[in-house]
């Protein structure tokens, strides 16, 4: 598969290149937060077809409940393209975005059985802040998932974690909502 950035969002380097190809506003009714939806790229392009699509990275603009567990940007790369750490590549654009949109951290996590996904977020330099069983009303959770390995990525100076109100997750200080600088 290949895209074409034709009047798109492009976030490139010399390694890898995101074309957004959708963005989802926020909802509160629903606890969404804004999100933008990128393919990762291999960074030739083919003068025809476009840049040959590896994989599929989001970042989400926002800070609560779901997406400590969740995290603020998830990724997946196709079996074909996976050991070249277009993830990370992929990631570390993703970061600086979050930076430039103001977002003080950024929380990414994955389940912990998933080395390569854990090796990942290992070399972007997070903490890992703890492993957590997922609760029970989490959609994760209800689609198989039971636990959670949490990094915190610090963006500003003096950024302060989103962090649990207690071991058991049942309560959660919500921060005030992020919202994202207009383009």
């Amino acid at each position: 598969m290949y895209a074409k950035p034709a009047g798109r969002e492009v976030l490139q380097n010399e390694e890898v290149c995101l074309i957004r190809y959708k963005t989802v506003p926020g909802d509160t009714q629903k606890n969404w937060v804004e999100s933008d939806f990128y393919h990762i790229c291999l960074p030739e392009k083919h003068f025809l077809l476009g840049y040959k699509v590896a994989g599929y990275c989001d970042l989400r603009f926002g800070y609560n409940r779901q997406l400590y567990f969740g995290g603020n940007i998830g990724y997946r790369v196709e079996e074909p393209f996976r050991g070249h750490h277009l993830a990370e590549k992929a990631t570390r654009l993703l970061l600086e975005k979050a930076k430039e949109a103001g977002m003080p951290y950024v929380i990414i996590t994955c389940n912990p059985d998933n080395l390569p996904s854990r090796r990942t977020l290992e070399r972007l330099g997070g903490d890992l802040l703890e492993i957590v069983d997922l609760p029970p009303d989490n959609d994760m959770y209800q689609r198989g998932e039971r636990q959670k390995c949490i990094f915190h990525y610090p963006l500003q100076e003096g950024a302060v974690r989103m962090l649990l109100a207690d071991s058991e997750h049942e309560s959660f200080p919500e921060p005030e909502l992020f919202v994202p600088r207009a383009e």
